[in-house]
């Protein structure tokens, strides 16, 4: 019988010929599991208390490796608390390795401590049962998943001296086979036919659309013909009529590109019965929500070439919907969460890498602009939950640090959240000994509350004498405080032109701070009812 050392000094030995880094949570269970992965000098390991954080850390760091990261955990609700990271994984197809200490299979149901049903507990991901040194072969099955779960079972003792051997030979890297794109096949597409292409989170560069028009949202790739977003509704329209003219302004074919799911006006034309739909996915989300896609494929095969009678629609069209965002910014709504955006996206340069937090900063990211060329974005947009935004931000910082070890100042990472976003992670600034993130600026949108659901049906008149109550949610937190306590550089600006100056200044400082940029939330529905208004021809 393999011992708990033997074991987890074996697994750890697998581990490091397939990933570089490893997030570990303190735990008894795991304990053997914890000290083989620190004495192996091929892995880095990153420690957190909290296993929530952690899985999301390890994600972000994962996003950026586009490798898996581990995160190891002890049993019971430990392993559950990694739930919200396995989900995000698994719908964003980021790599993620979830390693789990357990009892031996004997104890299940017998009442002992700290023992629950951990085989399957990740619906989203298959669990390999690892109990002896025969099963390590499960790890390269394991890691052709995106969300992939290793259930270890440890037996008492835990630890023995065995642990306390030399440190064992660098093992060399190599890829467990990887987790392979689905190819759905080709389809053949009339360029000629007015045609528009939305490419959303997942989307990439396909050959023969470039010079398509296209609403790219923030983690897309730069397009070469850009549509704002808030043209779609001038293309929901058969026609329209500018300057005495009347012009047909509806696609007759769209193509979606990846996973698009932010802007209600944009997804309208997916499920538009007078316009044909094709969907490009290297993955098996198939973007449509109406199932009416008349074909779905992985590459295209054109023919034609764009009239310049569309292109030029579509420019007009996108001229129209950046300039509704100009001009509404400078109209007296005070300073918004639309502002903060736009003060981001106006200090970011090539090389940096920007995440977005879910809710209002990625949909304002969009409105004021992005996506940029020579920016990365990143986005939760899997499962598009606010969940561990902090610790995903920590995460990418992290690993492009790492990336650039001989760098004396790495490139830097920007963050854009919502308060609410950030107070629900707010334990990802539990950092502890390791170290800090060396160029990370988190800007924190505060209209204390949820200022999303002011644009949404729920900020109607009718709903307000409970809209507080149960959707503005304000929390009046004292965030100088929380990052004081934390340990955390904190800066407060409370206008476009301060916020400006405190970006400046942490572009030409690297270090990493909180940047709380104190909003309002009171005009975000006429602020967006504006903006509506400006497009609408």
């Amino acid at each position: 019988m393999t011992s708990s050392p033997e074991l987890a000094r074996a697994l750890a030995a697998e581990l490091a010929r397939h990933i570089t880094d490893v997030v570990l949570c303190p735990g008894s269970r795991n304990s053997a599991l914890s000290l083989a992965v620190l004495e192996r000098a091929d892995l880095r390991v990153h420690t957190r208390i909290d296993e929530r954080s952690a899985s999301f850390l390890a994600l972000g760091m994962a996003r950026v490796q586009k490798r898996h990261v581990a995160i190891i955990t002890t049993s019971g609700t430990a392993v559950a608390n990694c739930t919200p990271a396995m989900v995000e994984a698994a719908h964003s197809h980021t790599p993620l390795l979830m390693i789990s200490a357990d009892r031996p299979e004997r104890l299940h149901g017998t009442g002992a401590n700290q023992t629950i049903e951990q085989a399957g507990i990740f619906h989203v991901a298959p669990t390999h049962r690892i109990a002896g040194e025969a099963d390590i072969a499960h790890v390269a099955e394991a890691l052709k998943h995106h969300a992939a779960h290793l259930n270890v079972e440890l037996d008492t003792p835990l630890l023995s001296e065995e642990l306390r051997a030399p440190a064992p030979e660098v093992a060399d890297l190599v890829r467990a086979g990887g987790v392979e794109k689905q190819d759905h096949g080709e389809v053949s597409i009339d360029l000629s036919r007015p045609t528009l292409v939305i490419a959303g989170d997942e989307a990439w560069e396909v050959e023969g659309l470039e010079d398509v028009p296209t609403i790219a949202e923030p983690t897309a790739p730069a397009p070469y013909y850009p549509v704002h977003p808030l043209a779609a509704g001038v293309f929901g329209k058969q026609q329209v009529s500018a300057e005495g003219y009347v012009v047909n302004t509806k696609p007759e074919q769209v193509i979606v590109v990846g996973h698009p799911t932010l802007h209600r006006g944009v997804m309208a034309l997916l499920e538009d019965p007078e316009i044909e739909l094709i969907v490009l996915s290297q993955t098996a989300t198939i973007t449509d929500p109406a199932k009416r896609a008349k074909a779905v494929a992985s590459r295209v095969k054109t023919t034609g070439q764009p009239r310049k009678e569309w292109l030029n629609i579509a420019k007009a069209a996108a001229e129209l919907g950046a300039q509704a965002v100009r001009d509404t910014l400078a109209e007296d709504h005070g300073f918004t969460g639309l502002h903060v955006a736009a003060a981001v996206a106006d200090t970011l340069g090539t090389g940096d890498t920007l995440v977005l937090g879910a809710s209002n900063p990625v949909r304002d990211a969009s409105f004021v602009g992005l996506p940029f060329a020579g920016v990365d974005t990143v986005a939760a947009r899997g499962a598009a939950g606010i969940d561990g935004t902090v610790s995903q931000a920590i995460g990418v910082a992290t690993a492009i640090q790492q990336a650039h070890p001989e760098d004396l100042r790495p490139p830097r990472t920007v963050a854009l959240m919502g308060d609410v976003t950030f107070l629900h992670d707010v334990g990802g600034l539990l950092i502890g000994e390791n170290p800090l993130p060396e160029n990370l600026s988190i800007v924190v949108a505060n209209d204390d509350g949820c200022g999303i659901f002011e644009t949404l049906e729920s900020g109607q008149d009718a709903y307000r004498a409970n809209f507080e109550r149960a959707f503005g949610t304000p929390h009046n937190v004292d965030i100088e405080a929380l990052c004081q306590a934390y340990g955390v550089e904190h800066v407060r600006v409370d206008s476009l032109q301060t916020l400006i100056e405190a970006l400046i200044d942490a572009t030409d400082h690297a270090g990493f701070r909180i940047i709380e940029a104190t909003t309002i939330r009171s005009t975000r529905r006429e602020l967006h009812q504006s903006l509506a208004k400006k497009v609408a021809m």
